[in-house]
């Protein structure tokens, strides 16, 4: 007797004595794929929908806690504008995101008052400048708004720069604050290549084109250059502090040395005004308890970069390279 291969019984499988065996053997291994493809159709479309139910939440989670504005615009309020992470022209904390909510919240008939929350270690010292210019420009063209700054964690080196510009900044007494400095930094690489034979090859046009190539031996003369380059700047810094907190500062050695100092130091210091959250400012200074966030939504497909932590990639193939000038 010729056994169905597929598992059926031995009662329902063809025989050779049957004189159609062949074409009911054919029947039943056409029944049998269709079966095994309609299994596999079903499993296909659970995972699928799996995966678009997965891709769903995700989309869902980072545009909920991407949402920066909530209702209450209309009555009076404490208008809410956030500094949070590296301050850079591709990030969160970027000038174009930042002045923008700093305009609305400005405009806002109903604020009586704004709050610039910092959590931050700093970043690019142009995004600061910018950042800090447009904060004077809105104080002046709206002298009954009152803008104070709130530290978090940090609110250190252009995160700083950012606070002075506020009337008053409030602080914890754990926050890390000031970092009133610039750096520049790279990695000396030429002794390396020389070691395992690598040649390097470089064309410029243009003497001190290649300033601080990390393949190449660091010039005295490029060091003086950069160093007065950092200079500048840093007294940049400083004058920007010496103008937003202007008496209120005390004497200190190294003030301006980019030391960190926690919010109770701070306050000794002159660098800060006193201690309190955002709600306690809204609440007990401006007399608006209710807190509107003005910051500007977050694209979605930058969201998801962020989470995924694309930007590593950035980071590593910035390490070949000189640093970028930060605050």
């Amino acid at each position: 007797m010729l056994k169905w291969p597929f598992g059926s019984s031995d009662k329902q499988a063809p025989t050779i004595d049957d004189p159609h065996w062949e074409r009911a053997l054919i029947q039943k291994m056409a029944l049998e794929f269709l079966r095994e493809q309609r299994r596999r159709a079903r499993w296909g479309l659970f995972f699928k929908l799996a995966g678009l139910t997965y891709v769903v939440v995700i989309l869902v989670m980072v545009y909920s806690d991407g949402l920066s504005e909530v209702s209450g615009t209309e009555s009076a309020h404490t208008a809410l504008v956030e500094v949070k992470g590296l301050i850079s022209a591709d990030t969160e904390a970027s000038a174009d995101h930042v002045i923008t909510a700093l305009r609305k919240a400005f405009e806002a008939k109903h604020a009586k008052g704004i709050i610039i929350r910092i959590n931050s270690p700093g970043g690019s010292p142009v995004q600061a400048g910018y950042i800090n210019d447009e904060i004077h420009r809105l104080k002046a063209e709206h002298p009954d708004k009152p803008v104070y700054a709130v530290a978090v964690d940090a609110c250190a080196s252009g995160g700083y720069y950012i606070a002075v510009a506020a009337d008053e900044i409030y602080v914890d007494k754990a926050s890390l604050i000031g970092s009133i400095g610039v750096r520049m930094g790279s990695f000396g690489f030429h002794e390396l290549i020389e070691e395992w034979g690598i040649e390097r090859r470089l064309l410029t046009a243009g003497e001190h084109k290649a300033l601080l190539d990390p393949f190449q031996p660091l010039e005295h003369q490029d060091q003086a250059f950069a160093q007065q380059l950092l200079d500048t700047l840093h007294q940049q810094f400083i004058t920007a502090v010496k103008t937003g907190r202007g008496e209120r500062l005390q004497e200190h050695r190294d003030l301006f040395s980019g030391l960190i100092w926690t919010g109770e130091e701070s306050i000794r210091l002159g660098l800060a005004d006193g201690l309190g959250s955002s709600s306690q400012v809204a609440r007990e200074i401006i007399g608006a308890e209710t807190i509107v966030r003005y910051s500007r939504k977050q694209d979605l497909f930058d969201r998801l970069v962020d989470r995924l932590g694309v930007a590593v990639a950035s980071q590593l193939a910035q390490m070949m390279s000189v640093e970028r000038l930060r605050f």
